[in-house]
């Protein structure tokens, strides 16, 4: 009997739980300072900011983690303002999902921690993360880890 829960839980039970938490963003968004004002605007390349009028949000996307606009050397100043474009062509290529549902861990900024992706129809996944990171504009980095060297030698 224990065999059946466990196994009922491992491919029934599980992927459902794992699957809870992901919420559809579907507004527009602009560079934070740039164009038509919209709800949500890109602040760099890994950070945005939410306004609904009332509520003011900044969240961190999580799995990367992009150059600073305001780095320590032209190189990642250039690559960050790169980054921060690709962030804005990803968010806007139309609908997509975050994580962390109404209640999303928050770092030390008080910034939501939320991770994004986009479901295609047949069922695929592309993650924000892994694309950002494809794009050499980005690289994986987790809690905690330094910062990388984005400067020419």
């Amino acid at each position: 009997m224990a065999l059946v829960v466990m196994l009922a839980w491992w491919f029934i039970i599980r992927p459902v739980v794992q699957e809870q938490g992901w919420v559809e963003v579907s507004h527009g968004f602009a560079i934070c300072g740039e164009g038509v004002r919209q709800r949500g605007c890109v602040i760099d390349g890994d950070t945005v900011f939410i306004s609904d009028g009332t509520e003011q949000r900044r969240i961190r996307l999580i799995g990367f983690g992009a150059p600073e606009l305001d780095g320590v050397c032209e190189t990642e100043r250039r690559l960050a303002i790169a980054a921060r474009t690709k962030l804005y062509e990803w968010l806007t290529e139309g609908d997509f999902e975050w994580n962390g549902d109404d209640n999303p861990p928050r770092d030390q900024y008080a910034r939501e921690l939320r991770a994004a992706r986009r479901l295609a129809s047949d069922g695929s996944e592309e993650a924000l993360a892994e694309v950002m990171i494809a794009s050499g504009l980005a690289v994986e980095r987790g809690w905690g880890e330094p910062p990388p060297d984005w400067c020419d030698d």
